[in-house]
């Protein structure tokens, strides 16, 4: 892996924003960069925490398996992402399991030589705080989701995220990069319930679907819907 590609993927994450290149070149001595092929497991629940993984290219699932068996998917993390630091820093065991949903290059930092490094470093420990209180706010807002939304509501609200804000010049478009079993895993229904809500949201005019990519037709519409204001 060049390290070109590990700077740029430092450079894109928030818990290494403001790094300076000596800091940088440190965090790159203590870490160790892994190839993991699609489907490879990086951690499971119950294990214990000794390090996380920076995304320098590739996804990553993070996901809980009820006592029956059904998986449940907490986040899909991209490059410049981090996974698995809530445990490290707590130093107890992962609370969920992580698997490449692609073929991916990471950077495994553990949690000794990161505290080590961090100590005396005030912008790494404001960056973490930062960090963990975006991923407190992302897992309330996904509890909200699958407890008090319509399934209409939720898959709303996902598109609108995924598209981010419009920009002019430029088609309004929800790209998504995972398959439709796992939208309907992350929103808490099924693949053929997610698909008949798709149906009605493009009758609707609201959306068109070709394959994985959405296009947002009406996003005044969807921004209702999302807010469980209308009906399809």
């Amino acid at each position: 892996m060049k390290n070109e590609r590990l700077k740029a993927a430092l450079d894109a994450s928030a818990l290494f924003e403001g790094l300076s290149a000596p800091e940088r070149d440190a965090l790159l001595e203590i870490s160790r960069t892994r190839w993991s092929p699609r489907s490879s497991l990086l951690f499971s629940e119950g294990e214990t925490a000794g390090g996380f993984f920076l995304i320098v290219s590739g996804r990553v699932k993070v996901f809980k398996v009820s006592q029956d068996g059904k998986e449940q998917i907490l986040h899909i993390f991209g490059v410049g992402e981090i996974v698995g630091e809530v445990a490290v820093f707590s130093g107890k065991e992962f609370p969920a399991s992580a698997v490449t949903l692609q073929d991916s290059d990471l950077l495994y930092i553990p949690r000794e030589g990161f505290l080590r490094l961090a100590t005396g470093r005030p912008q790494i420990l404001l960056n973490m705080l930062a960090t963990l209180s975006r991923r407190l706010r992302t897992f309330t807002v996904q509890i909200e989701r699958l407890t008090l939304m319509e399934v209409a509501s939720r898959l709303a609200q996902v598109l609108l995220e995924i598209a981010g804000e419009p920009r002019a010049g430029r088609e309004d478009i929800a790209d998504l990069k995972v398959t439709k079993g796992q939208l309907a895993n992350q929103i808490g229904t099924t693949p053929e319930t997610l698909s008949r809500t798709l149906r009605k949201m493009s009758r609707r005019g609201l959306i068109r679907v070709n394959r994985n990519r959405v296009t947002l037709c009406d996003r005044e519409g969807l921004k209702e819907l999302s807010l469980g204001g209308g009906q399809l």
